[in-house]
């Protein structure tokens, strides 16, 4: 391990990638050309998955300290509410979306990078690379203009939509722009009716205003701009659609941020090209509908950084590094669709088809059964990896989750300095015994199942990799086997 990895882009994607490669004890750099952090607050959402993440990773208590708790999404006609969406029902931990702007989940993450001793270079540009067999050859540029060359092991393109790493790999940045264009402001709010930590959405003829809480009685609105073309809007205009589009009554103030955007949706077709990656948004770009984006390109860098880190430790085979693409491709594409389709419902333009939107919404949306469905699709606790080339065997005729499926088991907590995989069944000789033998993968403890019928092997980042009856042992060692480098000569 002697190469370090460079992490290039230090927003929240690239600030998950270094902390969790160093904490993993994989050497990092992590650089960003922009002179200073952020100070708008841009991506607002986090979602349960990413938290329970972030709690595995050890700095979940920042961000529930210093957020909001959203405990649920209304959906609204003027003063006639269709639908709330409660989230209290998710299973997890953290049963409620965190609103917290993207500028205050930098800095956490920032300091968290910081207490593995990792800075963030910033003023620090790359300039150009070459994939080599070995590792990457980097050219940065200082924010002095001095010029480095570094042999880095791995480059990972953590550097956003525009990314120049994406470019410099000549990937397809495959899909489309919408033709309507969106406003945004964070503004003030006085006279909303509306529970201060709830988000709600106003549907009307002419569109869409949708006010997301930052904090008591500051919010950011969104409202889409149907055919005018974009343009930066002035609280006064923006005060117009909220006056015609809203409950009424609500009077808007002191404005942080005023902003126009569109919505591009596109994905590259391979996150990885021989020792380069890419990461976040510089692999996939969706409609800000759901509040997804952020949280998807977080999860990369979970997904990523433990297979990194097993591969760069020589206790995994390189092959563990495919899965990568194949795992979250497929969940950018579920994410794009997704998205894709609440945007479409929100834009919905004809009155007639408007008049059915709000019918069956506010039908569908009284049955609890979808409500609570609504909630875990959006929590992020529904994702999985079915077609994962790690998964083996069948939790068939077993109490709980499959291989690909998410199972929380209350292991791998941020005080782990290696990613371990987590037995989890009825303690005994030959659970202790399979311990042993893989000591460099498996955690040290037997953890409770799901059904003590059973034996499930649960990766460092809480997903299945293997589900088998008990006593079936050599089912899980086929799968352990499959994964450390040791059993590859």
């Amino acid at each position: 391990m002697s190469k370090p990895v460079l992490v290039t882009g230090a927003g929240p994607v690239g600030l998950i990638m270094a902390a969790e490669l160093a904490r993993y004890g994989v050497p990092v750099r992590i650089i960003d050309k922009s002179p200073t952090c952020t100070n708008q607050s841009r991506a607002l959402a986090i979602w349960p998955r990413t938290m329970e993440l972030l709690d595995a990773a050890g700095c979940a208590d920042l961000f529930v300290a210093a957020g909001l708790h959203a405990k649920t999404v209304s959906i609204h006609v003027g003063n006639r509410t269709l639908a709330r969406i409660p989230f209290g029902t998710i299973a997890s931990s953290f049963n409620y979306l965190l609103m917290i702007p993207q500028s205050e989940t930098e800095r956490l993450l920032e300091d968290h990078l910081r207490t593995f001793g990792i800075t963030v270079e910033r003023g620090t540009e790359l300039r150009d690379f070459v994939n080599r067999d070995a590792g990457v050859s980097c050219t940065l540029m200082h924010g002095e203009g001095r010029i480095e060359v570094l042999e880095a092991g791995w480059l990972i393109g953590c550097d956003g939509a525009h990314s120049f790493v994406r470019n410099r790999l000549g990937l397809t940045f495959g899909g489309e722009t919408l033709p309507t264009g969106f406003v945004l402001a964070d503004v003030h709010v006085t006279g909303l009716a509306i529970p201060p930590d709830e988000p709600a959405i106003f549907w009307h003829p002419d569109g869409a205003v949708m006010f997301f809480p930052i904090s008591r009685s500051h919010y950011r609105i969104i409202a889409d701009l149907g055919s005018a073309p974009l343009h930066t809007p002035s609280l006064k205009e923006i005060q117009t659609i909220v006056d015609r589009r809203g409950p009424g009554g609500i009077i808007l103030s002191d404005p942080v941020w005023l902003s126009d955007f569109g919505v591009n949706e596109r994905i590259v077709q391979d996150y990885r090209k021989g020792h380069v990656f890419l990461a976040g948004d510089a692999a996939h770009i969706h409609s800000p509908a759901g509040g997804q984006g952020m949280n998807v390109g977080m999860q990369d860098a979970f997904n990523l950084a433990w297979k990194l880190a097993l591969v760069e430790r020589q206790k995994a085979n390189p092959s563990l590094l495919d899965s990568y693409n194949i795992e979250r491709s497929r969940v950018a594409r579920q994410i794009l669709a997704d998205s894709g389709r609440m945007t479409t419902v929100v834009l919905l333009k004809r009155h007639l088809a408007q008049r059915v939107r709000n019918f069956a919404v506010k039908w569908i949306f009284s049955i609890s059964v979808i409500r609570r469905a609504m909630a875990d699709r959006l929590s992020g606790i529904m994702i999985d990896y079915p077609d994962s080339p790690l998964n083996v065997g069948s939790a068939r005729g077993l109490r709980g989750p499959g291989p690909g499926q998410r199972l929380i088991t209350g292991g791998n907590s941020g005080h782990c300095d290696t990613p371990r995989f987590v037995i989890a069944a009825r303690d005994s000789a030959d659970a202790r015994a399979m311990i042993a033998r893989h000591s460099s993968l498996l955690m040290p403890e037997v953890y409770l199942p799901p059904d003590e019928n059973g034996i499930w092997l649960v990766r460092p980042d809480g997903y299945v990799a293997a589900t088998a009856r008990s006593g079936n042992w050599p089912l899980i060692e086929m799968a352990l086997n499959g994964i450390s480098r040791k059993n590859q000569y």
